[in-house]
């Protein structure tokens, strides 16, 4: 069990050697952190001396970068879990001297100020003598707390035991040789993206972009117009919420870059309408669109952007239907089926414990449902129930009846539900006055059908509710479960089921909630965008979840 919140990584092997080091410093570091671990690199820092060691400033050089982007994809490896951001306030050029604080002595003039102050420091420093391990421990807090401002008790862990074990592997393995080739820096960098649950690839991105950056770091986030074709877009977390992530990391990794954060709603932004722009940083994938920029700021009169390419991240993680590369969509699609949002705890007994199933029309709902039935819960058909709203003689026949009148009856006496949907259709007042009669209708046959099986025993109760949201029927659900499709798919399929046509399909979908609103209210979310196995593997996953959620709470 992790010990500390937030920790701060020292390392102090020469860059060169520190990539095959990252794995074992890295799975040791994740065993005593359990949510942010900040890497400090000090290349040769000797906690052995007899004097206290000092900050000191390293050049942006060619490893440098390597190292980033080896402990980003080393760390999304072995500590997926574990919020990581390599701190650069001590890396700084000679060309960009006018941005750092002080290049003659100290780059920590007074200690900075991180989002979440480090409980622990750990260090990979090899402690040779074991005598020596007081006073090690000793300097490492004194230099740690020279730098930044860390918790009142500050631990300190020596993982030299892991690197020791790992040097002896390592005799008579020939080192690769130091690349110390200064990197090219700028006083303007900018970048774009969408940096949804920012992960290890925008880290690599945003960290070697920062060291790149002498004054100022202009970053375009994309935004409404720029996610509608995104996979998942309704899982994307708001604009507000990642620009305040964005800011948030990159405070940490280097407070003394102007950071200028604008929406995208157009893939150029102010990249091409700036002139004091110098440099844009892209990959492999998007070198395109940086040649694209640079064709715009050409028209536009301003010079060309050097164009920095980062490497992508591959994600050892990734299934089949998933990109190789570390991806935002890959990991939406790994929230389906998972909670997103912890339930409120409604004033309804445990046993059966209720999930309320909506989606638009087309979306699969049912499919789900019966997926659900299938692993052994108890399915509701909100649909079904509604059906006998209508049947003749009944109290809620009488009521339509007595508020839309006898010309909505079919020869036999039984409701004509195509008469009756125009009398509602586009007129919000008669829709309201037929909803105001079903849907409490429905909600007591739904309570009664849960009375049934909670009076037989069922652990879990499914109700397929196309109106859960619309009609509030959330206070009779423990959990709000929605399945999204994207409108075009969602369009295609309700054409060919209905066999109407492509307006009146959309019609249909423009009555409803959208995905994005419906998201908004849920615990889970799942899609059937793919195919039936990704589905069902989406299904067990959630319902195997929701078992481990239940014994939860009847252990409380």
């Amino acid at each position: 069990m992790s010990m500390f919140s937030t920790g701060i990584l020292v390392l102090t092997t020469p860059l060169h050697a520190l990539p095959p080091r990252l794995a074992p410093v890295l799975s040791s570091a994740a065993q005593l952190v359990d949510r942010t671990l900040y890497v400090h690199l000090h290349p040769g820092l000797n906690l052995g001396s007899t004097s206290q060691p000092r900050p000191v400033y390293i050049p942006p050089v060619l490893d440098l970068s390597n190292l980033i982007t080896c402990l980003y994809s080393k760390a999304t490896d072995i500590c997926g879990h574990l919020d990581v951001r390599i701190l650069l306030s001590n890396v700084c050029s000679h060309t960009g001297a006018s941005s750092c604080t002080s290049l003659s002595s100290d780059p920590f003039l007074t200690p900075q100020s991180l989002s979440h102050s480090p409980d622990v420091v750990l260090t990979d420093f090899l402690l040779l003598d074991p005598s020596q391990s007081v006073q090690v421990t000793q300097r490492l807090e004194k230099y740690t707390g020279q730098c930044y401002v860390c918790g009142p008790a500050l631990h300190s862990v020596l993982l030299h035991s892991q690197l020791q074990k790992l040097q002896k592997n390592e005799n008579g393995v020939t080192q690769c040789e130091e690349s110390a080739k200064p990197l090219q820096t700028y006083n303007d960098v900018v970048v774009g993206g969408t940096f949804d649950r920012l992960h290890g690839a925008h880290k690599t991105l945003l960290n070697i972009s920062c060291m790149l950056a002498n004054r100022r770091f202009s970053i375009g986030v994309c935004d409404q117009a720029m996610l509608k074709k995104k996979v998942l877009s309704e899982l994307i977390q708001p604009y507000s919420l990642r620009v305040q992530k964005l800011q948030e990391f990159l405070h940490d990794v280097k407070p003394s870059l102007q950071i200028e954060i604008t929406p995208l709603e157009d893939p150029f932004g102010p990249s091409t309408t700036d002139p004091l722009l110098e440099c844009i940083v892209v990959s492999e994938e998007t070198r395109r669109g940086g040649n694209a920029v640079n064709q715009k700021r050409i028209e536009n009169g301003l010079s060309a952007l050097e164009l920095h390419e980062i490497q992508l991240l591959k994600d050892v993680h990734h299934t089949e239907t998933e990109e190789e590369k570390i991806s935002s969509s890959s990991l939406r699609s790994r929230l389906l089926g998972t909670l997103l949002v912890p339930p409120e705890k409604p004033d309804l007994p445990l046993r059966p414990y209720i999930i309320g199933l909506t989606g638009g029309s087309g979306s699969g709902k049912t499919s789900i449902a019966r997926r659900l039935e299938a692993l052994g819960a108890t399915r509701i058909d909100c649909d079904q129930l509604g059906h006998k709203i209508y049947e003749v003689d009944t109290p809620g026949y009488h009521k339509v009846l007595e508020e839309f009148g006898q010309d909505i009856l079919n020869e036999d006496k039984s409701i004509n539900r195509r008469a009756l949907g125009r009398k509602v259709f586009g007129n919000q007042e008669r829709l309201k006055a037929l909803t105001d009669i079903v849907w409490p209708a429905i909600a007591l046959l739904v309570k009664d059908m849960v009375s049934q099986a909670r009076a037989e025993g069922k652990g879990v109760c499914v109700i397929d509710a196309a109106v859960l949201l619309e009609a509030g029927w959330t206070d009779m659900v423990h959990e709000v479960w929605v399945t999204i499709i994207p409108g075009e798919e969602a369009v295609q399929r309700i054409m060919r089921r209905d066999k109407i046509s492509t307006q009146e399909a959309e019609r249909r979908l423009q009555s409803q909630w959208s995905n994005t609103k419906q998201v908004e209210h849920a615990n889970v979310v799942l899609s059937t965008l793919w195919e039936p196995e990704f589905t069902q593997k989406q299904v067990l996953k959630a319902w195997n979840l929701l078992q481990e959620r239940v014994q939860q709470r009847e252990n409380q």
